[in-house]
Formats: structure tokens, C-alpha cells, sequence
């Protein structure tokens, strides 16, 4: 038997589509279906054994098959197979076209120099594409300009808050994408204990003692602050550094969010622990205030 695609094709392609279909409706989280589930890695295996066994039965019983049929009956099954796919009946369905052979029968009798024009069918699939695309248009038309349906800056919005509703679920369940403008304070005991690991394994302590009660940096349990105090503060701190002491470089790129947010948050439960030689306060008092940030694109620059 003749096939169109061979078996070194179909078998990979028949795979590929399996393969990306589990792959898209199996939920993995991080990981490929067939790292996260090992049965999904055993269906993929067995699926594809039985593939290479389907090939090999299929092409063993067409050469049995061909072996049994007459002289006459082998040459009838070569010349059909010699049909190119352009001279197949399936083909011609597909563009109504006419073999040289026929071209007497749709010329025109336009002839300029010995140039002839043939009067061509359009092919059936490119008509078939010409209407649906004129329903589409009357469906279009009669729904959004007639029945008066919602506008493309009414469906854009309302994408728009339907991508934000989704961005927000999406931070809820993504610590590490806590920035200065969600971050919130941590007070179970288990963020505690992780802000105090991420205190002692950066050598915090080197500056701020080792009950934060200050040294060369400054006393971080009192309610006086230089940088203001609270987890956003903090937070912005650690990660951006201070403007006013160079020894207070940025950390954000060696401690991850998540874990500036328990580093504060660790901070903040310490206030008021009145460590011995504690360092003398330094700052300001601070009480719960957010500090006022201008985006980039409302700052005016004023020149002479």
C-alpha cells in the first residue's frame, strides 16, 4: 500500500501531538507531566512502543499481501501508485483543475501575440474560505453595529481588570515576587525563625550586633530610626540600600524578597527587647506612616 507520509514521519508526528497534549491538559506546576508523574513517563513509553509495533505489523501484512496477489493484479497496484499526489483525485476536488488535455475546453478566445487565456475555475477550498469569511462579516456586522455588543475599549478593560484580578491571585501564592508595595509583616514563628537564619547567614550581626542591639550600624530594637521605621521601610532598606551610609549597600541581589520580608518582619519582632549595651537611639521616633513615592512619570523637570 502507498502512503503518503512514511512510517519515519507519521510515528514522530503521532508522538509529538500525544506528547504536547498531556503536556498541556495534565497540570505539572514547574516541572514536565512526565518528570512530575512517572506513569505519565510509562503511558508515553508503552504508547510509543505500540506505535513502532503498529508500523511493523502494518508493513509485514502489506508485503504478505503483495506477495499473494497475481502478475496482473501487482501490476494494477504499481500503476496506481505511481499517481503522483498532483494527479490524484483527491487533489483535483481540491483546485477543480484541468489537465493540459482539457485546456481546449475552457479557452477564451482572447489571443494577443499567440498568448491565450484560460477560463480557470477558483479552487473549491478558496470559494468555501470566501463565505465563511462573508458570514463572519454579517455576523460581525449585526452584533457589534447593529445589536450594539460591547466595544473594543469596553473588551479591552475589561481584559484588562480580568488580568489584574489574576495578577493578584498570582502574588498571593508567589512569595518571591514581594516587592516594597505588598510587602506585609510577618508574625507566625516560623517567618521569625527564617528571618533570623537570613540575619545570621548574611553576617548582619557584623554591624547590628548580635541581639541587634547595634555596633557600627545602628540599634535596631529601639523606636528610633535613621531610614524610618516599619516593614516597608525595612524592606526597601535592605533591598535598595541607605542613601545616607554607603556601608548599607543594596541586598537585593544577593537575599531574595521573600526572605528581605522575613529579615524585616524578624527585625520588627525584636523591637523593645532591650539587649545590654544597647547602642544610643539614633533617627527619629517613628510611628506608622507610609513614605510618599512619586512615579517617574508625574516628576516634572523644570528648566531655565
Amino acid at each position: 500500500m502507498k502512503n503518503l507520509i512514511p512510517s519515519y514521519v507519521r510515528v514522530p508526528l503521532i508522538f509529538a501531538v500525544v506528547f504536547a497534549g498531556m503536556e498541556f491538559f495534565i497540570d505539572s506546576g514547574d516541572k514536565p507531566a512526565f518528570i512530575k508523574y512517572p506513569m505519565v513517563s510509562l503511558f508515553l513509553g508503552v504508547f510509543l512502543f505500540l506505535l513502532v509495533a503498529i508500523e511493523i505489523v502494518i508493513s509485514a501484512v502489506d508485503k504478505v499481501t503483495y506477495q499473494l496477489l497475481t502478475e496482473e493484479q501487482k501490476k494494477q497496484l504499481e500503476e496506481a501508485q505511481s499517481i503522483s499526489f498532483t494527479e490524484s483525485k483527491f487533489y483535483k476536488s481540491l483546485t477543480r483543475s484541468k489537465s493540459i488535455e482539457q485546456e481546449a475546453d475552457v479557452m477564451l478566445d482572447h489571443d494577443y501575440d499567440g498568448i491565450k487565456e484560460l477560463d480557470n475555475v477558483l479552487p473549491p477550498w478558496w470559494v468555501y474560505l470566501f463565505y465563511g469569511c462573508v458570514i463572519f462579516a454579517v455576523v460581525y456586522l449585526v452584533r457589534f453595529h447593529v445589536i450594539g455588543d460591547y466595544t473594543q475599549k469596553e473588551e479591552y478593560e475589561m481584559e484588562m481588570m480580568k488580568a489584574e484580578k489574576e495578577h493578584e491571585e498570582y502574588l498571593k501564592t508567589a512569595p518571591d515576587l514581594v516587592n516594597v508595595d505588598n510587602v506585609e509583616l510577618l508574625t507566625d514563628d516560623a517567618s521569625i525563625e527564617e528571618g533570623k537564619k537570613v540575619f545570621e547567614a548574611n553576617n548582619c550581626f557584623s554591624c547590628h550586633g548580635q541581639n541587634l542591639q547595634g555596633g557600627i550600624g545602628p540599634n535596631l530594637v529601639d523606636k528610633f530610626w535613621i531610614n524610618g521605621g516599619g516593614v516597608k521601610n525595612i524592606f526597601k532598606l535592605v533591598s535598595e540600600g541607605s542613601t545616607t551610609n554607603p556601608v548599607m549597600a543594596p541586598w537585593k541581589e544577593v537575599i531574595k524578597p521573600s526572605d528581605i520580608q522575613k529579615l524585616a518582619s524578624y527585625i520588627i519582632s525584636l523591637e523593645g527587647s532591650n539587649p545590654k549595651e544597647a547602642k544610643e537611639a539614633e533617627g527619629e521616633i517613628w510611628g506608622e506612616k507610609t513614605i510618599e513615592v512619586i512615579p517617574t512619570e508625574q516628576v516634572e523637570i523644570v528648566t531655565d
